[in-house]
């Protein structure tokens, strides 16, 4: 595929490789008609060089299940945070150490995906609708576990850009509506005393690590 790449567009492409398999690494440096960038030759041998240690070059270690615990922690945490997203169910939330509330497309999803994968964190989320905004009150369904609520917050004018990217030209991306829901959501957080995060300007590394340590959440992968 390489090859007829390169004799399609009259070019060599460009191919940047992290096969572990000596073999086939040196039948593609060799045969392909292309600019190969070896990860492993470039990081591994000069660390080998430095340390004077062989690599094992064992392919799929990091798929591996070297440490059962973290394994299952994590694959548990993925499938609950995947059940629970944007509110889909109810059930079992009582399992969960943390609950995001937020308007939509606040970065709800992506932070409790990101906490369940690196940290092997129970984390569900659930919108924040007009409709709750309209009733003054927390949607029904997280109410008993106010104890577990934490806020995520944005700036309308990015919730905007976000939104248009989603649907282009609607009034869920329009300024006005953004203004409205990102004002009623902090309104109500701050009245219900839940924890609250902008992210805004934050990676989604830097909002799970500051929840981690303001929700004081138990880690279960090190």
């Amino acid at each position: 595929q390489v090859n007829e790449t390169a004799a399609r567009e009259g070019r060599r492409p460009i191919v940047i490789s992290s096969i572990v398999d000596e073999a086939m690494s040196a039948t593609i440096r060799r045969d392909a008609q292309a600019q190969t960038l070896d990860l492993f030759q470039t990081f591994i041998q000069p660390l080998e060089a430095e340390l004077g240690a062989k690599s094992s070059h064992t392919a799929g270690r990091t798929h591996g299940m070297a440490n059962s615990h973290e394994y299952f922690a994590r694959m548990e945490a993925i499938n609950f945070a995947q059940s629970h997203d944007d509110g889909a169910a109810t059930r079992d939330l009582d399992k969960a150490q943390v609950i995001f509330v937020g308007v939509s497309r606040c970065g709800k999803t992506p932070t409790t995906l990101y906490l369940a994968l690196q940290f092997g964190i129970r984390a569900a989320n659930f919108p924040l609708t007009p409709d709750d905004f309209a009733d003054h009150r927390l949607p029904a369904s997280v109410l008993p576990y106010r104890d577990k609520l934490f806020g995520l917050s944005i700036q309308a004018e990015r919730l905007r850009e976000i939104r248009e990217e989603r649907r282009p030209g609607s009034k869920y991306a329009s300024l006005d509506n953004c203004r409205y829901e990102v004002r009623e959501a902090d309104a109500m957080m701050v009245r219900e005393r839940i924890p609250m995060l902008d992210t805004t300007t934050k990676s989604i590394e830097e909002i799970a690590t500051t929840i981690l340590h303001r929700a004081k959440l138990e880690r279960k992968i090190y």
